[in-house]
């Protein structure tokens, strides 16, 4: 299974990824190091990326989504996966799982303000709300809304996802 968390720069993907995937005892990936050179240093810009920014790093997870599921491999992706047809297009088989990390303006910006040494721009948010399409219940994703911590905010995932024990 690959459980993909999504959600706005600045949600606790990474975090919660990591720490999911530890729990698990499964792999963990993380969306940010598959994006070409290009994209970085817009973002570090604070230049929104657009559709065709976007497309080759998807083809490129979707890759890696394909090889994890063939070779058997549980993992944790995190990425922010803002729209309907990304999450469609990652969503290779029913072996993928989507977790929404989902969190008002206000809630996102506060944990950014915490956040070190990430190239992602803080003032690309308001463009990542725009972009942002929420998962709905005919996606089969699993909502967690933030405001708590870590830990209970991966219990929940934990209880919710169709893990096989």
């Amino acid at each position: 299974m690959v459980v993909i968390i999504f959600g706005v720069s600045g949600a606790g993907k990474t975090t919660i990824g990591q720490l999911l995937a530890k729990e698990l005892g499964w792999r963990f990936y993380e969306a940010d190091d598959f994006h070409p050179r290009a994209n970085i240093e817009k973002m570090r810009e604070g230049v929104p990326l657009t559709d065709q920014d976007r497309w080759p790093w998807l083809e490129s997870l979707r890759e890696l989504i394909k090889r994890c599921i063939a070779a058997g491999e549980d993992a944790v992706l995190a990425c922010s996966a803002l729209k309907k047809a990304y999450r469609r297009y990652l969503r290779a088989n029913a072996e993928v799982k989507l977790v929404f990390l989902r969190g008002e303006y206000a809630l996102i910006v506060e944990q950014l303000q915490h956040r070190r040494g990430h190239f992602m721009n803080p003032a690309l948010l308001r463009s990542q709300f725009a972009d942002l399409e929420e998962a709905k219940a005919t996606e089969g994703a699993i909502v967690i809304e933030l405001g708590r911590g870590p830990h209970k905010l991966v219990q929940e995932i934990k209880r919710k996802l169709p893990i096989r024990r």
